[in-house]
């Protein structure tokens, strides 16, 4: 670089405002602005610190955003502290969507004492005394919560067992029905004896007043044609409603048969667990232990809820009336139960008002802690459920859920479960609305109590079993024809059930992608899973089959034929005019033939003819011998009676 532009570069500088001065010196007074080059160390440290503490700050809000996590922040109706009374979501709500409305079922959740004067014989004796029964009256329900968590998996060949008759013990509580007319205060003995022959009971009706009623009958319904008197009929056959089968509002029920039902959308049902929020009124007092495990809240929740709780709410007897809203969710996307997020206890102050008494909330570390009232909200007359259409549990879980919530036994559970699993799909999802009735002896002081009557509801069909004996010894139940739960054949043969992938009827077949009939159902399961006899037969095809691999088809009886087909391999020691019995292995899932995946493909066949294995009507296993008939109508009369009497004075609330 030359002089000049030496220069040139100076005067460059120097008009940039850059001069040529000593180097920066730390000789600067403390607590003062540095001057000229001077430098303070105080303000280079907390020029530091400032720069560190905006970039922890800004990493922590992206790692929020992009995690979705709310550890590092504080919702904004979290930081309110109250919440105005609204009539609807205004129009800054961000959490109100109001093109997407849950449907809200109304629920009921009976645990009931009910008593009856019961006529029994005893050392020659007749007496009557007060027995008292349980009776339970419930939705079924609509989200699977802690209760029913642990539960066994969904096996046919295990409710096969299930349902098989019980044999009365020698020691097995003596069940008593016999429902005497009048009610008795204590025990009553009667005895009989003949009436005098002098005594002649009252008339009820003198025969003068006989011969007038009939002559008025025939005079209003005969018309004279020609001067003889004629009946005159106004239908000459006869209608619906003489058959029973129109109902109050003049449609005609029954149940659809032979009918395939393919849903609308499946979007639902691969969509993950979303909220749902419950509403309850204590119509006793109860423990707050109590309502708490009867509504999904595990044993270690319970105990972090009423350590929450303890300063605001000393006593943990909640007085009749108060009321809970409770709100539910999934921990995480692959939850199959829901826990409670939120709970709020509301304590009456009059026939309709109350005021919000406190609210636990779970937070991210499991932990449940005090948060604020929740967004006010006028409590619903009945108890009611916000129903979420992803929540909703298979039949099979919803039963669980609920006799647990109720506080029966497992075994007791798993007998209502075989009793039904013939004639319903148990993996299908319920329907808001669906119910169950229960009707048991009160526990003698070793805690045993016997079943008497089970009634399933699912959509405008209920099922109804009633207990019975036989002289046998052999106790069952039975339908008000007669005729068991126990099916003659079962409807989804092999362990577990297997998942519905595709229905009977026509379909696009995936490897040739052309509209053929599917003559059967498809049941995926892991290869290997074994596969069950659906009844007893004798095996008349043991061999691969074009099409359908490895397969097998069984002849029953009544021109009964199912088949199965695909399988991975057969079970050793069988071969055609083999005699198995309904659930015995005979072979093993697999993928063989023309098949996409491991599954059963599944196929019975009625004289010749293929239907729906889901859907066809299938005969009972046991039917009632005539000679009983007429005592078990006598039967299901007294438990008829006893499931419409009014509760006992001593009545149980069991979750509302």
């Amino acid at each position: 670089m030359n002089a000049a532009q030496r220069n040139r570069h100076a005067a460059l500088l120097k008009a940039t405002g850059f001069q040529d001065c000593p180097a920066l010196t730390t000789q600067s007074t403390d607590g003062e602005i540095p001057h000229g080059r001077e430098l303070s160390f105080a303000w280079l440290t907390g020029t530091v610190m400032t720069g560190l503490t905006s970039v922890m700050l800004m990493g922590a809000a992206l790692y929020v955003s992009f995690q979705g996590q709310d550890t590092f922040s504080t919702a904004y109706e979290a930081l309110q502290l109250s919440r105005p009374r609204v009539e609807g979501p205004v129009a800054t709500d961000m959490s109100a969507k109001s093109s997407r409305i849950r449907p809200v079922a109304a629920t009921r959740s009976d645990l009931e004492i009910i008593e009856a004067s019961i006529r029994e014989t005893v050392d020659g004796r007749d007496m009557i005394r007060n027995q008292p029964f349980m009776r339970i009256r419930a939705t079924l329900a609509t989200a699977a919560t802690s209760l029913s968590d642990g539960i066994p998996a969904y096996d046919p060949v295990a409710i096969l067992n299930a349902t098989q008759s019980v044999a009365s013990a020698a020691d097995a509580i003596e069940i008593n029905t016999d429902v005497y007319g009048a009610e008795v205060e204590g025990e009553v003995a009667v005895s009989l004896a003949d009436m005098p022959m002098t005594f002649v009971p009252p008339q009820a009706i003198s025969d003068q007043g006989a011969a007038d009623f009939v002559r008025r009958l025939i005079d209003s319904s005969t018309s004279i044609v020609g001067g003889v008197p004629t009946m005159a009929y106004a239908a000459l056959g006869p209608s619906v409603r003489d058959l029973g089968l129109a109902t109050d509002a003049g449609t005609i029920g029954g149940i659809a048969e032979n009918v395939t039902v393919v849903p609308k959308s499946t979007a639902a049902s691969g969509a993950g667990l979303g909220r749902s929020e419950r509403f309850l009124t204590l119509r006793d007092a109860t423990s707050l232990p109590e309502v708490l495990g009867k509504n999904g809240f595990s044993a270690n929740q319970s105990a972090l809820v009423i350590d929450a709780l303890r300063n605001v709410l000393p006593a943990t007897e909640l007085p009749s009336q108060t009321r809970l809203r409770i709100l539910y969710g999934p921990l995480s996307r692959e939850a199959t139960s829901l826990v409670p997020y939120r709970l709020s206890l509301y304590e009456p102050q009059s026939e309709d008002s109350y005021t919000h008494e406190a609210t636990v909330a779970l937070t991210d570390t499991g932990q449940y802690v005090l948060g604020i009232e929740p967004d006010f909200i006028d409590f619903p007359e009945e108890d009611t459920e916000e129903i979420n259409v992803a929540n909703l549990p298979s039949v099979y879980r919803s039963i669980w859920e609920t006799g647990r919530k109720h506080e029966l036994d497992d075994n007791t559970i798993e007998r209502i479960i075989g009793m039904y699993a013939y004639d319903v799909d148990m993996t299908k999802k319920i329907s808001a609305g669906d119910g169950i009735e229960v009707l048991k002896t009160a526990p003698t002081a070793d805690g045993i109590s016997e079943l008497l009557y089970v009634a399933l509801t699912l959509g405008n069909t209920t099922r109804k079993l009633y207990r019975f004996g036989t002289e046998d010894g052999a106790v069952d139940f039975y339908d008000p024809d007669g005729e068991t739960g126990k099916r003659f054949l079962t409807r989804r043969p092999l362990e577990g059930g297997g998942v519905l992938r595709s229905r009977f009827g026509y379909r696009i077949h995936p490897i040739f992608k052309s509209r053929r009939l599917h003559t059967g159902v498809d049941l995926a399961a892991r290869t290997g899973t074994p596969i069950y006899a659906a009844g007893d037969g004798v095996i008349k095809y043991y061999k691969w089959q074009s099409g359908y691999g490895n397969k097998i088809e069984l002849q029953h009886v009544n021109g009964y034929e199912t088949a199965y087909g695909h399988m991975s391999r057969y079970v050793e020691g069988l071969s055609v005019g083999s005699r198995v019995r309904q659930g015995q292995i005979i072979g093993y899932v697999g993928s063989t033939g023309q098949s996409t995946g491991p599954h059963l493909h599944f196929e019975i066949k009625i004289n010749g003819n293929l239907v729906d294995p889901l859907s066809v009507k299938l005969p009972k296993d046991n039917i009632l011998a005539q000679r009983y008939q007429g005592e078990f109508s006598r039967t299901m009369a007294q438990i008829d009676d006893l499931m419409e009497r009014q509760a006992a004075p001593i009545t149980v609330a069991a979750a509302n």
